[in-house]
């Protein structure tokens, strides 16, 4: 019991049995007309996941998985039909305005910014709504600007900015009020390289501050997910498939890792003599730096230590090894593909 109360205090976000179904529009109408209909929409079954204080959390999946209906229900703008969902220990639907008021959201497609407003004009508009006086929205304003290099944006209509700058202002507006828990969904999705680069040092930035912003986000760029989550979520058809650190998951996929050995002093066909062995997975190309031969093995296995001496047998000299890992991408394939062929 008490290690379930340590667990509860640590936790920022605590979703339990959640379940989203989305009816039918019109649904006696069309019966009372006997036109055909769909089943109804069911986004999300079942799903459990805590996030802890402090934890970058990242949610991945394909489009229509439910990683934005999530989102959303986390911030109040759908309520569950079934399950529950607790922030900083206020429930989402009983304690609505408590939630709100300890979420930044920053939505993939924002559409409630006013387009005839600067972007300045925007966020006094919202710091207004989040009770912010005006010189202390102001003076936050101007830091946000500033962090986000929005200089030109504050004077420019909001309709008028880049898909990129309109990006960034709704993640400066979620953090408006300095919330302790943000939600992003695609933060970097319509940034250019260097923003996007910016984008996830103020992402590791707000975990680390003092003290730190609890951050859940949901992104398709999975080498970014890699390098800034502390722990991953895999959502498919509305279901949590696995929970745990990107290194975790994945060692799930499989065991296997691609070798790639750089040599010098020896010619292709004797290195694949060499390596007849391994000529199932075996690919040998010609790189700057010499002669490039791949294998597939198993980690912890003999078959390096063999291919290396086999190598060196016919004259070669490696010049240097290198691992291939299982990526993310490995194990959300794994996953769809599953759910593909139940």
């Amino acid at each position: 019991m008490q290690q379930q109360v340590a667990e509860f205090t640590r936790a920022a976000v605590i979703v339990e049995g959640v379940v989203k179904t989305y009816p039918v529009p019109f649904l006696r109408l069309k019966k009372f007309f006997r036109r055909n209909s769909k089943p109804p929409v069911e986004a999300l079954r079942g799903v459990s996941l805590t996030v802890k204080r402090g934890e970058i959390f990242g949610l991945i999946g394909r489009n229509g998985a439910g990683k934005t209906t999530l989102t959303k229900i986390i911030a109040t703008l759908v309520q569950p039909t079934a399950g529950t969902v607790t922030v900083n220990g206020f429930d989402s639907v009983r304690d609505d305005e408590q939630v709100r008021s300890n979420v930044g959201l920053a939505g993939a497609e924002e559409r409630s910014f006013y387009w005839r407003l600067t972007g300045e004009q925007n966020l006094i508009f919202f710091a207004r709504l989040y009770g912010m006086k005006d010189r202390e929205a102001k003076r936050r304003i101007a830091e946000l600007f500033d962090r986000f290099e929005l200089g030109e944006a504050s004077r420019r209509r909001f309709g008028e900015l880049s898909t990129g700058n309109k990006q960034r202002l709704a993640v400066a507006r979620a953090l408006l009020p300095k919330p302790p828990v943000l939600l992003l969904d695609e933060p970097t999705r319509s940034l250019d390289p260097l923003a996007a680069s910016r984008m996830r040092e103020l992402i590791a930035a707000l975990a680390q501050q003092d003290p730190p912003v609890t951050i859940l986000f949901t992104s398709h760029n999975l080498g970014e997910v890699e390098t800034l989550c502390n722990r991953v979520a895999i959502i498919s058809k509305g279901v949590i498939k696995a929970i745990d650190s990107p290194k975790s998951l994945r060692s799930l996929t499989t065991d296997l890792e691609r070798i790639h050995l750089t040599l010098r002093d020896v010619e292709a066909l004797q290195a694949q003599d060499a390596l007849s062995f391994a000529k199932e997975s075996l690919n040998v190309t010609n790189g700057e730096r010499g002669l490039v031969v791949s294998f597939s093995r198993r980690r912890d296995d003999k078959l390096l230590d063999r291919a290396v001496r086999s190598l060196q047998q016919v004259g070669a000299t490696v010049i240097a090894i290198e691992s291939e890992q299982p990526t993310l991408l490995d194990v959300l394939e794994r996953y769809e593909a599953e759910d593909s062929s139940s």
